[in-house]
């Protein structure tokens, strides 16, 4: 399959959105799910904030692969077939599928089907001999499509970025053990995670001075004007990073600067002022805590590596 033919989860991707924004702007703590977060700009914003001097992760875990990709090759072994989720502009990707031997077939699922299509379609160009298959969807949803694109064989999992620090501890034990179904008892997982660290390094690399953040988190209420025939004054809300010393993440909130009413498609919501929207997590891990959530999904620690100030950890599990 040719990188730019990509696979759609979701028949009525609107109708999802618009349940999600509902139901989360129905809560009493309102929120939205972090995936609609990825359209087209937010996908772009988001490898703007990826180049950010406050924005460790993506250079800390790039500094790893670059390190230890020889090591990480070997581990995997030969003609991998490697499913990945949330592609993104697939940075990472490359420097893996460059470093494995003799790679046989890469399926790519993410959110945003105009950020995967441009994308696949470059690396589809780039990797002849590799079968590209791009999946539109949610990375907890799309797992048993995948299963069905992947060929049986050495089968390998990618979850670079510490995505997986947006879920909730049963969501990540539920979705590693989705994986672990759906790729076989042979099956590894090569996976990043961050680590905890002091709350002067982790706040500003969510609420960076440029305010590309900002207007990452703030573009998902544009996204709902547009889509959903919203009334959100998106100037009427401010990005805030919060660490929350006692879960152990990074929260990002939208604030509201006054009481208002908004609505989306006719429901109406009314917010106070300094009342919040809660639009996404990002654990940070021990690494003894990360292993426990793994192995009671029946996943064990193969390798691990971290940089230098132990910022990051990529672990290949298995």
């Amino acid at each position: 399959m040719r990188g730019d033919d990509v696979i759609e989860t979701d028949d009525d991707q609107q109708q999802s959105f618009y349940t999600d924004v509902v139901a989360g702007l129905s809560a009493d703590q309102k929120t939205l799910p972090c995936r609609w977060l990825y359209d087209q700009r937010g996908s772009e914003l988001f490898e703007e904030i990826t180049e950010l001097p406050e924005y460790y992760p993506t250079r800390t875990e790039i500094g790893i692969f670059e390190s230890h990709l020889p090591a990480m090759a070997e581990a995997v072994g030969p003609q991998a077939h490697v499913v990945e989720f949330g592609a993104g502009a697939g940075t990472k990707t490359r420097l893996l599928l460059q470093a494995l031997k003799a790679p046989k077939s890469y399926v790519a699922i993410d959110i945003s089907a105009d950020f995967l299509k441009s994308s696949m379609a470059a690396l589809a160009a780039d990797f002849h001999d590799i079968n590209v298959i791009p999946i539109v969807g949610d990375f907890m949803d799309a797992a048993g499509l995948a299963a069905t694109q992947l060929p049986e064989g050495n089968r390998l999992a990618f979850f670079p970025g510490s995505t997986i620090g947006n879920l909730l501890d049963m969501e990540i034990i539920e979705f590693l053990k989705g994986v672990r179904a759906m790729l076989g008892d042979n099956g590894q997982f090569l996976i990043g995670f961050d680590l905890v660290k002091s709350e002067d390094i982790l706040v500003p690399a969510y609420d960076d001075a440029a305010g590309v953040t900002a207007e990452f988190n703030l573009n998902l209420l544009k996204r709902i004007n547009r889509e959903l025939d919203g009334t959100f004054d998106v100037d009427a809300f401010a990005h805030e990073a919060r660490w929350n010393e006692t879960d152990g993440r990074i929260e990002m909130h939208l604030v509201s600067q006054t009481e208002q009413t908004v609505g989306v498609n006719g429901d109406r919501f009314t917010f106070q002022k300094g009342e919040t929207i809660h639009t996404e997590n990002s654990r940070k891990f021990r690494l003894d805590g990360f292993e426990s959530l793994a192995k009671q999904a029946g996943w064990n620690f193969k390798k691990i590596w971290t940089d230098d100030r132990a910022y990051f950890a990529v672990a290949l599990m298995g």
